[in-house]
């Protein structure tokens, strides 16, 4: 069993773990409940899905099993989904609902617009921003009926959280974007500092690229630690939630000790001086 992991308090006075299991490509019954139970068994208590995963129904049904075989409630376990690009705008209530039915859950802790453009139009297309300030809207009322008790965006640039900032009556719980020693992303934590937003990264690894660094490789060495441990310790030790993903069980154990180990101010500068600006995944900066 991995290390006690510590909580952030969001706006909402809701705990999110700083830990989470990424849950994108995990999919299939079979290796859904294998990797479920292994990080259940390492810790985790809180897990990140997504409608676009199209593992919703399997999660749900594993949680469902394993939650009392590891002796825990549903009020034990943080859960996280989010809404998919094509249920942008007017069918934000219909995907909102279809993921709260395909998890089997009265609740959901966290749900997050998961892209500001909307699946159809083009990235440059004027009506994208109403698209998501009406899907916002659609979120706002959830909230206020107790079926998500947190609700915040993914892949939101300055200029769209500005945006929803200036508009929204709910202010977001969280943002999550892709974060790593490459792409440190301070305005925007600067702006959710400011806001009270706490900000989560995903993608700590650089989608592995940055397993294979030098710098991190030789830094791993030195702690006797692997070096996603070094990247995700990176995120934590400035007190941001990570969410690391695998269907290996012994890797998911393994991302889960982060909190027995401590990096210096020294090598904590040294992979902030990493940064470049360098994505991995999509750019949300090219929709208006």
């Amino acid at each position: 069993m991995t290390d006690y992991i510590p909580y952030v308090q969001l706006n909402t006075g809701a705990q999110m773990p700083l830990l989470g299991l990424g849950t994108f490509r995990l999919q299939g019954p079979e290796e859904t409940y294998r990797t479920v139970d292994a990080a259940l068994t390492a810790g985790y208590r809180a897990f990140d899905i997504a409608a676009v995963y199209r593992n919703e129904a399997d999660i749900g049904r594993a949680l469902s099993t394993l939650l009392p075989k590891h002796g825990l409630s549903r009020a034990d376990v943080f859960i996280t989904s989010k809404l998919s690009p094509k249920d942008q705008g007017s069918k934000a209530r219909d995907g909102c609902l279809r993921s709260l039915e395909q998890l089997g859950l009265d609740y959901i802790d966290l749900f997050l617009i998961h892209w500001p453009g909307t699946q159809g139009l083009d990235v440059k297309d004027k009506r994208n921003p109403d698209s998501r300030a009406q899907s916002w809207a659609t979120l706002e009322q959830f909230y206020a009926e107790g079926k998500f008790r947190a609700i915040g965006v993914s892949n939101y640039t300055v200029k769209h959280m500005q945006e929803l900032l200036k508009s929204c009556s709910v202010v977001p719980a969280v943002l999550q974007v892709e974060f790593h020693p490459r792409l440190a992303q301070r305005e925007l934590r600067a702006l959710c500092k400011k806001s009270g937003v706490c900000f989560q990264a995903y993608s700590s690894l650089g989608t592995g690229i940055l397993l294979s660094d030098p710098q991190v490789r030789k830094m791993a060495e030195s702690y006797g630690k692997t070096p996603a441990q070094v990247l995700l310790r990176w995120a934590v030790q400035q007190n941001i939630p990570v969410l690391p993903k695998s269907c290996q069980p012994d890797r998911v154990q393994e991302n889960g000790h982060l909190f027995d180990f401590e990096l210096s101010d020294i090598d904590m500068a040294k992979l902030s001086e990493m940064d470049c600006s360098e994505k991995f995944c999509w750019d949300p900066s090219l929709v208006l």
